[in-house]
């Protein structure tokens, strides 16, 4: 039973070394239509449930390795919010992993319970989903459980963030004729701007899903990704033309202050006279950078 995985570069949180905490079978809340793992019925608990000390072995085993990584990340066949002993594992990995960030990858539906929204008040790092904010939707893509209430889930979320130390990045997973509209992500971004993440990361599907759909085109994705102007915007999995884009220090300022820009997309869009005004305009502090969990992103 092998529950360390990696270290995995991820465009989205850096080098990551993943820990599985339902290596068993899926153990979900959400049945979501775009998972890669078989559909089985959504449930409220673990019913087969890894011992911490197992957990905590396994990944010290690992550390004597002297393995390289920024981010320990808690994930799971399903959520991982629903480990009955996550506040005892959190509490041993912060005692042990001073110098490392731990992050856990959620849907976000531990906020409504107490003490699981206490225990992720412990993590450096919490990732939420949330594929839509319209309640039909919602069901019809995560296929949650029914008494998970989608505008409590969002308040919930809200209260989370102002209470949380750390950081907190937004995920929306798009999906071909479910929310890839315009309705859908102007109700994301009064979301989004409730709850007030750090960034919010979209994608689409990108391994063979358990249900029959498919997902949008990355031209899509940049299209929906305007529509989100309350927080910063990643979109996950780019891939790149080789189009170099030419901006004047005026045009930056206005664009970067309109929607701020990851260095990844700088990086690989920008053109070299570009990243020159870029960083004339960072020189004259017009232009500030900022470290959204892991990402570097530029704001006018």
């Amino acid at each position: 039973m092998k529950l360390v995985f990696g270290p995995v570069n991820s465009r989205r949180f850096g080098l990551s070394l993943g820990v599985d905490l339902s290596p068993f079978t899926k153990q979900c809340n959400f049945d979501c239509v775009y998972c890669e793992l078989s559909p089985k019925k959504p449930m409220i608990a673990q019913n087969q449930v890894v011992e911490v000390d197992e957990i905590l072995k396994q990944i010290n085993d690992t550390l004597k390795s002297g393995v390289e990584f920024d981010f320990l990340t808690l994930t799971a066949n399903g959520e991982p919010s629903l480990y009955p002993h996550l506040k005892e594992l959190i509490l041993s990995l912060k005692k042990s992993l001073k110098n490392k960030k731990i992050l856990i990858l959620s849907n976000g539906t531990a906020v409504l319970d107490e003490n699981k929204f206490n225990t992720l008040l412990l993590f450096d790092v919490v990732k939420f989903s949330l594929d839509s904010a319209i309640q039909k939707t919602f069901y019809r893509i995560d296929r949650a459980l029914k008494e998970i209430n989608l505008e409590l889930l969002i308040k919930k979320m809200a209260d989370f963030q102002r209470t949380f130390k750390g950081e907190l990045v937004m995920e929306i997973l798009v999906v071909k004729g479910l929310n890839d509209n315009e309705k859908e992500f102007l109700a994301l971004n009064k979301a989004l701007a409730k709850i007030k993440p750090l960034r919010v990361d979209i994608s689409s599907i990108d391994r063979p899903p358990a249900y029959a759909v498919k997902r949008v085109s990355e031209e899509r994705l940049n299209e929906l990704a305007t529509l989100i102007n309350s927080v910063p915007v990643l979109i996950a999995k780019r891939t790149y033309n080789k189009q170099s884009l030419e901006f004047s220090k005026e045009e930056l300022l206005k664009s970067l202050h309109l929607r701020p820009q990851s260095e990844l997309d700088i990086n690989a869009l920008f053109s070299d006279k570009s990243k020159q005004n870029l960083e004339l305009l960072i020189k004259e502090e017009k232009i500030k950078i900022l470290d959204l969990a892991g990402i570097k992103f530029y704001k006018a």
